[in-house]
């Protein structure tokens, strides 16, 4: 039996409904490569393809319904045309030997008119994004402008949002999605609802622990119902203030949904540490009972570690799988790591996209070691 610590990266993993070849997820990033119309192309099927050797993917965020989209070439999964894009790309994952779940993300507030044919964004309350908050600065294609004031959701639109997540899992299935992960994290729909500076309705959506979380619970259990629970997974981002959101007490918010989302069965949860203080994956993790994937400035090493420890059961990479297709490959064999270009993270073509070449083809001056701590993290990589 092999001692060598990175070997537990390497073991296979019930997940939902599928057994995955490694513990190496790769971790949902927007890259805005898609027809303006939301519909995938045939350079996201090879982006995908190329990177089926890990255990996981989990793709960009996905737009349910039209005013959801917050950025141009952002996919969606509303539509025949995106069912049919999205075939194309878990087809290719597939013939490839690998897994894929679908992101579905939701942007409410975070959006503007131009994106959403001159409709005002929508949002639990009416509370503005700080206006002077520029989180998105290199290449990204949405207004240069502040976030608008969003409008306030009345309970039939609430109630519809909830009935456009269900159709969008039922859509995933029919496009081969191995499962879909609700975005509940990022300053996103969901996060809104569950943050109190967000949300500052009086009715059932809002106010005690149990109101602001019932519309990301509500959610999940539609498109359970809809498909299965092995179907459904989701990410969440404790106490995270990307996209100005807060929360008062974080703890108690997260602790309530992570036991809520256990009860549910739900094929994994994705939780993401993004520099708080307190002990998020400590605090969190022992009251979910599946599968748990851990995010956000993982190396070969900790990753390993990590999992060895029992501590979580995949570790999601996000910079590393941009410019290395063969992530896993280069894991195992311990192989030096391609730089990304962070220039090319938004852009829309080929170039720093499908163009990273596999570790036998790399350039040796853009390589660093295969331990090396990752690019630092930064807000436009995060999906």
């Amino acid at each position: 039996m092999s001692t060598d610590p990175v070997d537990a990266l390497f073991t296979p993993l019930r997940v939902g409904n599928v057994t995955i070849a490694n513990r190496m997820a790769m971790a949902p990033m927007t890259r805005q490569r898609s027809l303006l119309d939301g519909t995938p192309t045939e350079l996201n099927v090879d982006y995908y393809r190329q990177r089926a050797s890990a255990g996981l993917i989990v793709s960009e965020g996905i737009y349910p319904g039209p005013m959801g989209c917050g950025y141009l070439f952002t996919p969606g999964l509303y539509s025949d045309r995106h069912v049919a894009g999205w075939k194309k790309v878990n087809d290719a994952v597939h013939a490839a030997g690998g897994a894929i779940f679908g992101q579905i993300m939701h942007v409410g507030r975070l959006s503007d008119p131009l994106m959403l044919d001159g409709e005002q964004p929508i949002a639990p309350s009416a509370v503005q994004p700080d206006p002077k908050a520029r989180h998105y600065t290199v290449n990204c294609p949405r207004p240069k402008r502040p976030y608008p004031q969003p409008r306030a959701m009345t309970h039939a639109e609430v109630l519809g949002v909830i009935d456009e997540y269900a159709r969008c899992a039922a859509l995933a299935r029919q496009a081969g999605f191995d499962g879909v992960e609700v975005h509940a994290a990022s300053g996103y729909l969901p996060m809104q609802f569950l943050s109190t500076n967000a949300n500052i309705r009086t009715d059932e959506w809002g106010g005690s622990v149990e109101k602001r979380a019932a519309f990301l619970l509500a959610c999940v259990d539609a498109m359970i119902a809809a498909t299965d629970p092995g179907f459904v997974a989701v990410k969440i981002g404790p106490g995270w203030t990307f996209h100005d959101v807060f929360d008062d007490d974080p703890v108690a918010t997260y602790t309530y949904v992570v036991r809520e989302l256990s009860k549910r069965g739900i094929a994994y949860l994705q939780i993401g540490n993004y520099g708080m203080e307190w002990d998020v994956y400590g605090t969190l993790r022992p009251l979910f009972e599946g599968p748990a994937m851990f995010v956000a400035g993982f190396t070969r090493q900790t990753a390993a570690a990590t999992i060895a420890s029992g501590a979580a059961d995949m570790i999601g990479f996000g910079q590393a799988y941009i410019s290395n297709p063969d992530l896993a490959e280069r894991y195992q064999q311990g192989l030096d790591l391609t730089r990304p270009d962070i220039s090319t993270y938004y852009t829309q073509g080929a170039e720093g996209y499908t163009d990273y070449p596999v570790h036998a083809d790399s350039d040796p001056s853009r390589l660093q070691p295969v331990d090396a701590s990752p690019t630092p993290l930064s807000a436009e990589t995060t999906g």
